[in-house]
């Protein structure tokens, strides 16, 4: 399953930038001290909290945070206590990473605003301080403190740990495409090693990193940040974990952003295929773009969508058979698996369609795979000394947990083949075994496809793009009519998620309703 997440709104223009940024910015952001308790603070918000709220959890929610400075000026961050499992909220805490940016303006405050970016495994405190922050609209920064919590497994916030660096690149590497038993075999047995590391790692962890317990540990700390109400910005899989809260929480629905939506009632299989079709949807649109460009190396201007695609897969053919040089420091070829991953993370934002054309023109006439390679890293946040974060890990660990996986063996990926090679011819066949991630996961997903109604919280706004890539359109629109106060925002364009990608009427109008409460119009589109 390739990554839902906020690609765009969480990183600079180039890859490179990322790295550089996100290697500066979330190390520097150090936790405070342990979160003391006070007595009084937990009888108070033991009193406001849902009856079906055990007591146990009264110490959780009464704990006061510990700031200190992090990071660049401005920031500051803490360490929240949760606990580890919420059936048994004496049987050990987890630490979980928090940071903020004061509210810059010196009117009333409006209070905490949450952000999330996505993945599952993207970290939110990365995303504060790199984008939130600073980018988000001054007018919105200026009335709130702007906040993030690593979610549980993710980043800063005890983090899944599964392969190394050198392990993680022999990961990626492995064909997701293979022509015969022996490479199934091998994709397989790279699969079984993933989960067999993840769980030698993190085995108490692993069991306790779903998005209802995240969901659950965000209402600590709503609580801790002293607002009796939830305002919140979840973008691509951050939707789901915020649609989770609103199904748990509906009388603490502040104002709800769900910028990229999922669709929580459908299975992992479907989501796959679903998600296909989406990277297919998008790849048409670059296509047709491409073909009206000089430089484009797939095709001049009257090469159909469907021709792009084929001298695209016969490339990607040609790199099975030929990987071809990086220029790498770790000796790393450039094989279909990394070219397609580099393909499919420029899909994620317009503005890098050009740069995945320089990419693959050096890669087809130059015979250097260099550029695709710096995409391809980019999608896995590997930096240029070897090192991933752990976004890989979180990704399977909160999939595989949430939902049963979509095969449970290489047989049933080969009866969906046609299925899914249907959804995307370029696409298809590789996106159908990276759906086999979860057969072979150590822990029992405790999660299933289910409806959220949210009955009685406040307007929800769930924001859909016509042409994304990772989260469907459909989803949004699902997602909407599943969630009783919810008001569809519609973005007619390219890319994943639309706040803060340059639409005037998406900003506006999520502004007007972050700051006034005021909701869009029905059927309310933009582009």
């Amino acid at each position: 399953m390739y990554i839902r997440r906020s690609f765009r709104s969480c990183r600079p223009r180039t890859a490179a930038t990322l790295l550089a940024a996100a290697a500066l910015l979330v190390s520097a952001c150090s936790s405070g001290g342990p979160a003391s308790t006070s007595g009084n603070a937990a009888d108070a918000v033991l009193a406001a909290l849902p009856q079906s709220t055990p007591s146990a959890l009264s110490p959780y929610y009464g704990q006061k945070l510990s700031w200190r400075s992090c990071g660049a000026p401005g920031f500051q961050c803490a360490t929240m206590k949760a606990p580890l499992d919420y059936a048994r909220p004496d049987a050990g805490d987890v630490r979980l990473a928090v940071a903020r940016k004061k509210a810059t303006g010196k009117g009333k405050p409006l209070g905490s605003l949450l952000v999330n970016p996505g993945g599952p495994g993207g970290s939110a405190i990365g995303y504060l301080q790199q984008y939130a922050g600073v980018g988000y609209p001054a007018k919105v920064r200026a009335r709130y403190d702007m906040v993030a919590v690593d979610p549980r497994g993710v980043a800063r916030s005890e983090p899944v740990e599964c392969l190394d660096g050198r392990q993680m690149d022999t990961y990626t590497q492995t064909d997701t495409t293979p022509d015969n038993q022996k490479e199934a075999n091998e994709l397989v047995d790279a699969y079984q090693k993933f989960a067999e590391s993840c769980g030698k790692h993190s085995a108490q962890l692993l069991r306790h990193v779903s998005t209802v317990e995240a969901a659950r540990d965000m209402d600590i700390l709503r609580a801790v940040l002293g607002d009796s109400k939830l305002t919140y910005v979840g973008a691509s899989y951050g939707t789901f974990l915020g649609a989770t809260y609103a199904g748990l929480f509906p009388d603490r629905v502040g104002r709800l952003v769900l910028d990229g939506a999922m669709d929580p009632s459908l299975s992992s299989r479907q989501l796959n295929l679903d998600q296909t079709a989406g990277f297919e949807t998008a790849f048409q649109s670059f296509a047709k773009d491409c073909v009206q460009q000089s430089d484009c190396p797939l095709g001049r201007k009257g090469t159909t969508p469907a021709q792009v695609g084929d001298n695209l897969s016969a490339f990607f053919k040609k790199l099975d058979a030929h990987p071809i040089p990086t220029g790498d420091a770790d000796g790393r070829r450039l094989g279909e698996a990394l070219a397609t991953t580099g393909v499919i993370a420029a899909m994620y934002d317009q503005g890098e369609w050009a740069q995945l054309r320089e990419a693959l023109t050096s890669a087809m006439k130059e015979n250097d795979g260099a550029g695709l390679l710096v995409l391809s890293d980019s999608y896995y946040e590997r930096d240029a000394h070897g090192r991933y974060t752990n976004l890989m890990s979180a990704n399977a660990a909160v999939n595989c947990l949430d939902l049963p996986g979509a095969f449970v063996g290489p047989e049933q990926v080969e009866k969906a083949l046609p299925s899914f090679e249907k959804a995307s011819p370029v696409f298809g066949r590789g996106l159908a075994w990276a759906s086999l991630n979860c057969a072979y996961w150590p822990v029992q997903p405790t999660g299933a496809p289910h409806r959220i109604k949210a009955k009685g919280a406040a307007p929800i706004v769930v924001v859909g793009t016509t042409r994304d890539p990772a989260t469907p359109y459909r989803w949004a629109q699902s997602l909407s009519r599943q969630l009783t106060s919810a008001r569809l925002l519609t973005y007619e364009g390219d890319g994943h998620t639309a706040f803060g990608r340059g639409s005037s009427c998406i900003d506006s109008t999520i502004d007007a309703y972050l700051l006034r409460g005021t909701p869009p119009t029905k059927g309310k589109r933009c582009s």
